[in-house]
């Protein structure tokens, strides 16, 4: 593990193989760690950087202060590319942290050269979406979670959050080590309420000009696969993959097809 001083704060990050940078950003109660099974094919062709953001893993964050905000983890994101050697860089960002990635190409495209988006999270705003019920689903999830955590249920909230995306007794089946890793970064859960996540809009889907691949798991349940289903064919030339027999966290569940996708978009 290694650190970058971004922005007054110290990114912990891993940094393994070769080659043109691929820069790796996790999303709701993840880290670097989240990364682990395709750390490997994907560095035998690729630097590859693992980002833990602000109050993440290894922090142990206690929830306390005014800096949890999608705003700061973007230009936290920003600021730490522009540290990085060569550039531009590829982008690759994983439910809230595809919501970060995108959020990046936006704002500077000039950092990046290819960007994939692994079901990026948010909410859509009326011009993707006509129909509002349905945006109030991540927000209510992340409000139940963070209030047991708060409560001091730790597992309590995260069996919310985590049946709530990948179906009903998911947590139950999880294995030790992404239980351990998801109860490490809790208490973001209490952060993420208020971050002032802005939703997509076309105009922002329409104004991404960095070659773009969304990759989905077939099986994945909720409102996560309809933001790609929204956004992919707003933004010109993307191009879009879904893993079969996969959920949200697909490239755990099929690492090898999911860095083959990956690898050959990030080639062409």
């Amino acid at each position: 593990m290694q650190t970058l001083h971004v922005n007054g704060y110290d990114m912990a990050y891993l940094d393994v193989g070769r080659g043109s940078p691929l820069v790796c950003v996790h999303g709701t109660l993840g880290d670097f760690r989240t990364w682990y099974a395709v750390l490997g094919p994907l560095s035998r062709q690729h630097r590859v950087i693992a980002v833990s953001l602000r109050h993440f893993f290894p922090e142990h964050w206690d929830g306390l202060g005014d800096d949890y905000k999608m705003a700061q983890h973007v230009a936290d994101v920003i600021a730490f590319i522009a540290q990085i050697e060569p550039k531009p860089v590829d982008l690759m960002g994983h439910s809230r942290g595809g919501h970060i990635a995108f959020r990046v190409a936006q704002a500077r495209p000039d950092l990046l050269r290819k960007l994939v988006l692994a079901e990026p999270g948010g909410e859509l705003d009326a011009t993707l979406d006509p129909a509002p019920p349905a945006l109030a689903e991540p927000g209510a999830r992340i409000s139940a979670s963070a209030e047991k955590v708060g409560d001091g249920d730790i597992d309590g909230g995260l069996r919310i959050f985590f049946d709530g995306i990948d179906g009903e007794g998911s947590w139950t089946r999880a294995g030790a080590a992404a239980k351990q890793q998801l109860r490490d970064n809790a208490r973001t859960l209490i952060g993420q309420v208020h971050e002032n996540r802005k939703p997509y809009s076309k105009a922002d889907a329409q104004s991404i000009l960095t070659p773009t691949l969304f990759v989905g798991g077939a099986d994945t349940k909720g409102h996560l696969p309809g933001i790609t289903r929204a956004l992919a064919p707003e933004v010109a030339g993307a191009q879009t993959a879904v893993i079969a027999g996969s959920r949200h966290w697909m490239f755990e569940q099929a690492p090898q097809e999911f860095c083959e996708i990956v690898l050959n978009f990030l080639a062409s």
